[in-house]
């Protein structure tokens, strides 16, 4: 309706010839708009989508020219047409999470206030400053510039005011928006637009002097700190003193006066750095949307992408909004709410929000704000409302929103909307529940659930929360931001954090309240307990979606970073705590416990066990685990595992009543060495015994001994350990130090290792097969399902494998007839040297199965010392000479083609070959993802611990490659 006027004066002047990037999209589209709603003005008899496309296809060669591949500007907002409609696969890419949320509230009709989206591509381009490519050195192209001052008129024209005006001012939010949610880590100005004309103006026209000098001093605040870059304690210091000096506890009980003065004094902040304020507003606008362009390089941001993970993006766009105002007084405030309980998955609003206060207010954790249910006691129209608009928000993303909201003077605007960031246990109620609620299927609800959420509900509780010990330990309680246990020794700085992980110490992160800053700090502690801040806050948001649990908001702590922690306790009695003394935090609760609290492991029960139910029915691949014990096979069959990958035999000799009989093995005469081997031949059996029954009907892969000898003797400098080997070998310690030294190799990880072992000291590999079919015909004795799979390590030429197959079925054959009585069993290889790869034809010839060692086919492919790589892998990475360290996440381009070839080529000699992988790769989830749709692997094997994650990672692997058929 206020479009009407201001929109047909402006379609005066439209043209269909291209003068700039980008007007004539502004001014077709908006006679698009008018033929739809005023009907009466027809200039051309064209759809709306023909005006779209003829705009883009007239324009294309012009923003081309500035390196751009889509228009720059895309326009929003409730009574504002769209200007362009990107690709639906590039929409988010280009225009970010907010930016393509934002158009999207605005096409279902919510009330969002008008603005406009400055693409992604701008940012890249922006940030480059290589001319050469294109970059445009930290500078908005000026006909660029020219479309941005146009879409400022779009809004001027919806909000029937104008942007620098004393008389009827426009003042505008400059907020960033990547493709993916990165919460606190980006810059945000908000009231641009404000000087000293408009500063007056706007009290007159509001007849509300004291908002609009609030809306002043918060301005001056951001700008010189987003902007300028003013360290912004210099501003809360500024803050502090007028609070003391009139002894006012709230920001929100300064009055107009006091503002005032506050403003003048922030002005003198800006002059005591030698920057000067300024009061055009078209150059806060430029300043304002640059700054917010290179947040994306600042620390922080490139910090929290490498802690998330997060890569491939273009940077940030910039949304340039009309602001309303939640500062106006009692019948304006703001918000943020989640639609579902962030930490429990609850169908409930989750969420606060402050009276008289704009959103930085909430979000920063200055004032401890309210629970959202009491917004219905203050305002019920728009609690009414709002609840509505959630519910279509849910119906719309099929998933738990985030969302950001201002109410100005009793009327509602919705600011922004997002998938909400949870913690694991939400995670999994939540994809549950929109099953159950039919928002979505199970193979979306899979996607839901991210491989981090599982690792979060795998993490240790406080066992008995209801006993008298864990009671009498509560010292206070705060906010429960985000849930979990945490135990650690109090920091109170991002720094001694640091300090206290590279000493290998657990860190209880303890602040005022947390800023993005503290990042480092934050994923590096155990928890995070902060005084002051909400459910919202900085702290809050970010502990969710890194699984740290967090309790904010604790009023009866003081913090001072010298004297220490001081707890008010319920009997008025005051308790101080100095850094480095032991803490525990429950993040489900918010209670905060003296000392080191036990913490138990969880259980896969409740809707958990439901989703990983879901997870099993669709994953093609399976999902097996390392385990070398039968305490370890335990945890993985409770964890869901379909058998064992990897049985490492060498893990079983280090425990103490064995080594020393491995040392008289390896350096005892004839009979001190056939001695040892009938030692462990016992031990052995034992062990593989425990495990046939724990995995009783699941296959056990058990490779053979792969390490170097020399890895189970004594160092030269343990005197005592080298005296008493000496004396169980009838030697002198001199000579004993000697056969040691004979036994190092210059390079023991290419040397006397795996099958070549095997092949030197057959004696080694006869005794740990007999235990092994010894072990398996015992327990199927006793009714237990044995499958053993025994696998030779470090085969480089198939005449290696030969040899030890032969071997191994010899000594079985010579067991049976010992027994009177057979079993089944398998005899494999690992693949884990590259000419084992380039001829897995022949080895496939005779081999009943293979399993990628991927450990060792990374570092033999790259070159690369697994036990070294930390003295040039982090260079490479922050060079990007590596995306990803390739010990972590597979190497897909080179090791991974080698594995594809394995694949293929045992495959052509034995179709129906199980080929697997059980290397450290098999718990990473993008690893996963290729072993699954690309490699066609039969299974995965990784840690009992991550078996659930690699349930989970098979599984959306496999629903992505039916999604995309």
């Amino acid at each position: 309706k206020f479009w009407a006027l201001p929109s047909l004066l402006l379609l005066l002047k439209a043209s269909l010839t291209c003068t700039n990037a980008f007007q004539p999209v502004l001014q077709q589209q908006q006679q698009a708009f008018h033929r739809k709603n005023i009907i009466t003005f027809d200039f051309r008899r064209l759809d709306t989508d023909e005006l779209s496309t003829s705009a883009s296809s007239t324009c294309k060669a012009d923003y081309a020219k500035f390196g751009l591949s889509y228009p720059p500007i895309s326009l929003f907002g409730k009574d504002v047409a769209e200007n362009f409609s990107y690709p639906a696969d590039k929409n988010k890419d280009l225009l970010g999470g907010k930016g393509s949320n934002l158009a999207e509230m605005s096409k279902i009709g919510l009330s969002v206030p008008p603005g406009f989206t400055l693409t992604t591509e701008c940012c890249s381009l922006y940030c480059n400053n290589n001319v050469e490519e294109g970059g445009w050195k930290s500078s908005i192209p000026s006909e660029i510039w020219k479309d941005v001052l146009s879409s400022v008129e779009v809004i001027e024209d919806a909000m029937d005011s104008k942007f620098g005006s004393p008389s009827n001012p426009l003042l505008l939010s400059v907020r960033s928006g990547a493709a993916i949610s990165m919460p606190g880590m980006m810059d945000t100005v908000l009231n641009l637009g404000m000087n000293d004309e408009v500063v007056e103006g706007l009290a007159r026209q509001t007849n509300n002097p004291r908002f609009a000098w609030d809306s002043y001093r918060r301005f001056l605040e951001m700008f010189g700190n987003v902007v300028l870059n003013i360290p912004r304690h210099h501003f809360e210091d500024v803050m502090d003193d007028i609070k003391y000096e009139y002894d006012i506890e709230e920001d929100s009980d300064l009055n107009t006066e006091h503002l005032q003065k506050i403003v003048q004094m922030f002005k003198q902040v800006y002059q005591e750095m030698e920057l000067s304020f300024p009061q055009n507003v078209n150059q806060q606008l430029e300043l304002a949307v640059g700054a917010v362009f290179q947040g994306w390089t600042g620390d922080r941001a490139v910090k929290y992408r490498e802690v998330e993970n997060i890569r491939n993006l273009l940077g940030t766009a910039v949304n340039v909004q009309a602001m309303v105002f939640g500062n106006m007084g009692e019948t304006s405030g703001t918000g943020v709410c989640f639609t579902r309980d962030p930490n429990t998955g609850d169908k409930r609003l989750f969420g606060e929000f402050l009276l008289n206060a704009q959103g930085e207010d909430v979000v920063a954790g200055i004032r401890t704000p309210e629970p959202i249910a009491e917004l219905e006691a203050v305002m019920p129209e728009v609690f009414a409302e709002f609840h509505r608009n959630t519910e279509i928000l849910e119906r719309t993303y099929s998933d738990m929103q985030d969302i950001e909201f201002t109410v100005q003077e009793g009327k509602l605007f919705m600011l922004q909307t997002r998938n909400g960031k949870r913690g694991g246990e939400a995670a999994v109620k939540i994809a549950v529940d929109l099953v159950k609620e039919n928002l979505l299927d199970r193979e979306s609800a899979i996607l839901k659930v991210l491989p981090e959420h599982l690792d979060q509900l795998l993490h240790p509780r406080f066992p008995d929360v209801e006993g008298e010990d864990y009671k009498q330990s509560i010292l206070t309680k705060g906010l429960p931001a985000s849930p979990g246990a945490a135990v650690g020794r109090i920091a109170f700085t991002n720094e001694k954090v640091v300090e206290n992980r590279d000493n290998g110490i657990p860190s209880i992160l303890v602040r005022e309240e947390t800023s993005p800053d503290d990042v480092e700090g934050m994923y590096d502690s155990e928890g995070i307990l902060t005084a002051r801040g909400g459910m919202t806050s900085h702290a809050a948001v970010v502990a969710r979606g890194w699984g740290r649990p967090c309790i904010c908001g604790c009023r009866d702590i003081q913090i001072d970073e010298v004297g220490g922690m001081t707890i008010t306790l319920k009997d008025g009695r005051e308790m101080t705590f100095k850094e480095g003394d032991f803490l525990s935090l429950n993040g489900n609760t918010g209670e905060v416990l003296e000392g080191e609290q036990l913490v138990s492991p969880p259980a896969i029960t409740g809707d958990l066990k439901t989703f990983m139910d879901w997870v099993d029915k669709l994953r093609d691949i399976d999902v097996l685990a390392n385990a070398d014990t039968p305490v370890d096979a335990r945890e993985a069959r409770k964890n869901g595992a379909n058998g064992i990958g990897l049985c490492r035999t060498e893990h079983m000799f280090f425990l103490p009543e064995r080594i020393s009989q491995v040392r008289q093995l390896i350096l005892g005469n004839e009979k001190q060495s056939a001695a040892a081997l009938q030692e462990l031949l016992s031990f052995q059996r034992n062990d593989f015994e425990g495990i046939f029954k724990e995995m009783d009907g699941l296959p056990v892969t058990i490779r053979l001994l792969d390490p170097p000898l020399h890895e189970f003797l004594p160092s030269l400098d343990d005197d005592i350990i080298l005296a008493s080997l000496a004396n169980q070998l009838d030697t002198t310690v001199d000579e004993l130090k000697e056969q040691v030294k004979a036994a190092e190799e210059v390079n023991p990880m290419l040397g006397l290792r795996g099958c070549r072992l095997g092949i030197t000291r057959p004696s080694i590999i006869e005794m740990q097969t007999r235990a092994i079919i010894e072990a398996a015909l015992n327990v199927i004795d006793s009714g237990i399902d044995a499958k053993a799979d025994i696998m030779v390590p470090l085969v480089g030429k198939v005449e290696e494998f030969r040899n030890q197959a032969a071997l191994i079925r010899s000594v079985a054959a010579t067991v049976f007839g010992e027994h009177g009585k057979t079993c089944d069993f398998k005899v494999g290889t690992m693949i884990e040297i590259p000419r084992a790869a380039l001829t897995a034809h022949e080895i496939a010839k005779e081999a009943d199965f293979f399993s990628f060692g991927s450990n060792d086919l990374t570092q033999m492919t790259f070159g690369y010392s697994r036990d070294d790589v930390g003295s040039f892998v982090p260079a490479y990475l922050r060079e990007g000479i590596l995306m990803d360290d390739p010990f972590v996440t597979l190497d897909t381009e080179g090791v991974g083609q080698l594995i594809k070839m394995t694949v293929e080529k045992g495959r052509n000699i034995k179709p129906e070959m199980k080929i697997g992988v059980c290397g450290e790769h098999g718990g990473d989830p993008r690893s996963v993802h290729f072993f699954s749709n690309e490699a066609g692997l039969t299974y995965v094997s990784c840690s009992p611990f991550r078996v659930p994650i690699a349930r989970l990672a098979a599984a959306q692997a496999s629903v992505k490659k039916s999604f995309e058929m």
